[in-house]
């Protein structure tokens, strides 16, 4: 952090490129927000990190999510994890918490001024709710969390630590990453408000003022021809699930999981989900639906229920992908007056970050 900042410096930039760090939220431990304190196999790491911030007057960025605290922790209650009133308040001295967000922020506040850096600002680096792939990720609880995040954010409450102020927070992410590494769980190819192919998820109002708007989806996406790979629905039983289970080990099967979207279809629809994904993974190339002569290619849509059996996007629409994310920056951007940042981390398409 040091040498980046002082290259920047260096050409004149040290006082509008900030250089920081974004941190989870399991570097602290798990306190009351007037207790907050980083672990101490963390505190002086954290507390070098305070220091350059608070001379550089950058703020530290801290990854914060509710999703992962109501998943993880079968005692978490559920209607604290979201904005729209909860009637498991945490009451911390004189103050009360009525969300995760405004809690764990306070709790970084507090565990800041302990190591001596009270005025070190605090910016929520990663904020978002997964769609699928787990238990709570869908569609609709993640409209209730972006949407309740925005409306949040915009009012300019603060928090009881920090009241008054607006909440500088990005949205993880803009786009679904159909590649990403799954060791965190089977949802974290589906944190984005749009699909992998731009297509909005749900309703969302940026300004946080109830309008009813909705986000514009992708146009022109140059999909693959519209066909599917499924079962032989008079297939092996066995023979399907090995040829499935092989499937998935290159192709995105995490809507099966339990809780996905396509958890409870059954077989042999879950092979045929399986051999799609493969197929479409590989551009629908004919050898890609053989399966041992279990796969069947067919052009009557698949589809069960919320079970979306996708369709790919040829080659060239991987690249225009990173087009259409420069033209849902300048669309964002005329809502927030803000900047978007951007980091390539998918071999498809890149994600971004909104931020309010």
């Amino acid at each position: 952090m040091k040498n980046m900042y002082e290259s920047i410096s260096k050409v004149g930039l040290g006082g509008q490129v900030k250089v920081t760090v974004p941190c989870n939220a399991d570097v602290l431990l798990n306190t009351p927000p007037s207790k907050g304190e980083f672990r101490p196999d963390m505190k002086v790491t954290m507390t070098q990190i305070a220091a350059f911030l608070a001379q550089t007057n950058a703020p530290l960025l801290m990854n914060i999510y509710p999703f992962l605290d109501l998943t993880l922790d079968s005692n978490f209650p559920e209607d604290f994890a979201f904005f729209d009133g909860t009637t498991h308040s945490l009451v911390d001295g004189p103050n009360t918490y009525m969300n995760a967000l405004d809690a764990s922020f306070d709790m970084t506040v507090t565990a800041l001024a302990g190591v001596g850096y009270p005025n070190v600002q605090v910016v929520v680096g990663e904020i978002g709710w997964p769609t699928d792939g787990a238990p709570y990720a869908n569609v609709s609880t993640a409209q209730r969390f972006t949407q309740g995040l925005v409306k949040h954010v915009q009012s300019k409450q603060g928090t009881p630590l920090r009241p008054g102020m607006q909440i500088e927070a990005y949205i993880f992410s803009l786009l679904d990453e159909n590649q990403k590494s799954l060791l965190p769980g089977n949802f974290e190819r589906h944190w984005g408000v749009f699909t992998f192919d731009g297509q909005a998820k749900y309703p969302l109002d940026l300004s946080g003022e109830d309008q009813d708007s909705n986000l514009s989806n992708a146009d022109d996406v140059p999909y693959l021809p519209t066909r599917w790979c499924v079962a032989n629905r008079h297939g092996n039983v066995s023979e399907l699930l090995r040829n499935a289970e092989y499937a998935c080990s290159s192709a995105d099967c995490t809507a099966l999981s339990e809780g996905g979207s396509c958890s409870n279809i059954g077989m042999p629809d879950n092979a045929s989900y399986a051999f799609n994904s493969y197929y479409q993974l590989n551009l629908q190339d004919d050898n890609s639906c053989s399966f041992d002569g279990l796969g069947v290619v067919t052009f009557v849509d698949p589809s069960v229920g919320d079970c979306r059996f996708l369709i790919g996007v040829s080659e060239a629409g991987k690249l225009s992908c990173k087009f259409y994310g420069v033209f849902l920056m300048a669309f964002l951007s005329s809502y927030l007056l803000r900047t978007i940042f951007a980091e390539v981390t998918s071999s498809r398409c890149p994600h971004w970050n909104v931020v309010f």
